[in-house]
C-alpha cells in the first residue's frame, strides 16, 4: 500500500503552502486521477490520510527551516493557526487562537466532508492524523492542551475532541474499508503522554471503531528528548498491539528487510510503514524481496526484464559468496 500523507480538510489546516488538500471538487477529481491510475495499473492499494496542523501550520517546507514560519518576505503569507490551547509550538511560531466549541464543530464537519470525497475518489484506506503536535495531537498532549471545558484535564477529556472527529467520519466513510489513527505513543518530555498512556489513547479509539493504531511518537514539543535507535518506535506498538488488542503499524527507523521481517513474524505488529527508505530508493520493496529471491510481490510489466536480470545477478552473487565461505572453512 502506498499513503498520501497528512492531506487538509481546509486550506488553513495545511502544514506548508505546499500540502495537499482535499476541500473541494477539483481536489477530488485530482486525487481519483491518481488513485484510478495506482488501481489500473498496479495491484497496490493507496490511502488517504486526513489531519490539521494546528499550532505547527503556516511553516516553511520541509527542505527549509521545518516547522519554522514562512519568511515574512517570501511569495507566501502567513495564515493565523488554532489549536487545543493557546500555546505556540516554538518561540517564533505564531501563538495559535483557542479553538471554541464553534471552531471546534466546523473542523469536525470539514473532516467529514473530505472523509465522504476521499471515498469518492476511490482511496482503499484512511487514517486520522492524531500525532506529532498537529492539531488533534495538540488536544491529547498535556503539554498543549490547557483547556478548563469538557475538553481538557484527564486523558479521557483531553481524547474527547480527537474521538468525536473520528466517529463523525468512520459514520462516512464506506463501513467495510479500514480506518486508522496515528498518535505520538511518547512525548518524550517531562510532564507529557507517556507509552501507558498511549495505551489508554489506543483503547479509546478502539472502542469508538478504530481498526488500526499506527504508532509513531515525540514531535508534539520541541522539549522532546526521543532515545534514537534501530526501530526505537517499535515497543510501543508492541504494547498497544498485545495489550489493548487491536492491529498496528510499526514506523521509525525500519531501514532494512530483516527489521520488517523480524517485526510482523514476532507479533510485535501487523504492518511496517517506511518512508525515507523509499524517498531514497523508490524501489525499495522490490530491490528487498530481490535479496531474498522472493517472488510474492508484483512489479510493473515495464520492468519484468529488469525484474529477472536483477534476481539472476543477486541469485549469482549468492552463490559465488557461498563458494567463498565454504573455500574459506575449508582453509581453515
Amino acid at each position: 500500500m502506498v499513503m498520501v500523507e497528512m492531506t487538509s480538510p481546509n486550506p488553513e489546516g495545511r502544514i506548508t503552502p505546499a500540502c495537499t488538500g482535499l476541500w473541494n471538487d477539483a481536489q477530488t477529481a485530482a486525487f481519483k486521477r491518481i488513485v484510478d491510475f495506482v488501481h489500473g495499473q498496479s495491484t497496490a492499494k493507496i490511502g488517504m490520510q486526513l489531519g490539521h496542523s494546528g499550532p505547527k501550520g503556516s511553516t516553511q517546507v520541509g527542505w527549509e527551516e521545518m516547522d519554522e514560519p514562512l519568511p515574512a518576505a517570501g511569495p507566501h503569507e502567513n495564515w493565523p493557526v488554532m489549536s487545543a490551547s493557546a500555546v505556540p509550538y516554538g518561540e517564533r511560531n505564531q501563538t495559535p487562537q483557542a479553538m471554541t466549541h464553534t471552531h471546534m464543530e466546523a473542523l469536525k464537519q470539514q473532516f467529514v466532508d473530505a472523509t465522504r470525497r476521499a471515498a469518492a475518489a476511490g482511496f482503499d484506506w484512511l487514517e486520522l492524523h492524531c500525532a506529532h503536535g498537529y492539531l488533534l495531537s495538540a488536544f491529547i498532549t498535556p503539554l498543549t492542551n490547557l483547556r478548563s471545558d469538557e475538553y481538557g484535564g484527564n486523558i479521557e477529556n483531553r481524547c474527547r475532541y480527537p474521538l468525536e472527529v473520528f466517529r463523525a467520519m468512520r459514520a462516512v466513510w464506506p463501513a467495510h474499508l479500514p480506518m486508522s489513527v496515528r498518535i505520538s505513543a511518547h512525548d518524550w518530555a517531562p510532564g507529557g503522554n507517556t507509552p501507558d498512556d498511549a495505551i489508554v489513547v489506543a483503547r479509546l479509539f478502539k472502542e469508538a471503531g478504530c481498526d488500526v493504531i499506527d504508532v509513531s511518537s515525540g514531535q508534539t514539543t520541541r522539549q522532546a528528548k526521543p532515545v534514537y535507535g534501530r526501530m526505537y518506535q517499535t515497543p510501543f506498538a508492541d504494547r498497544i498491539r498485545n495489550e489493548v488488542g487491536i492491529q498496528t503499524i510499526a514506523v521509525g527507523a525500519i531501514s532494512e528487510v530483516d527489521h520488517v521481517n523480524s517485526i510482523i513474524a514476532a507479533g510485535r505488529a501487523d504492518l511496517c510503514a517506511l518512508a525515507r527508505p523509499h524517498l531514497a530508493d523508490p524501489a525499495w520493496t522490490l530491490h528487498e524481496a530481490a535479496k531474498l529471491q522472493s517472488r510474492a510481490v508484483d512489479w510493473p510489466k515495464q520492468y519484468l526484464s529488469g525484474r529477472d536480470q536483477l534476481y539472476h545477478e543477486l541469485l549469482k552473487q549468492k552463490e559465488v559468496a557461498a563458494q567463498l565461505e565454504r573455500a574459506q572453512a575449508a582453509i581453515k
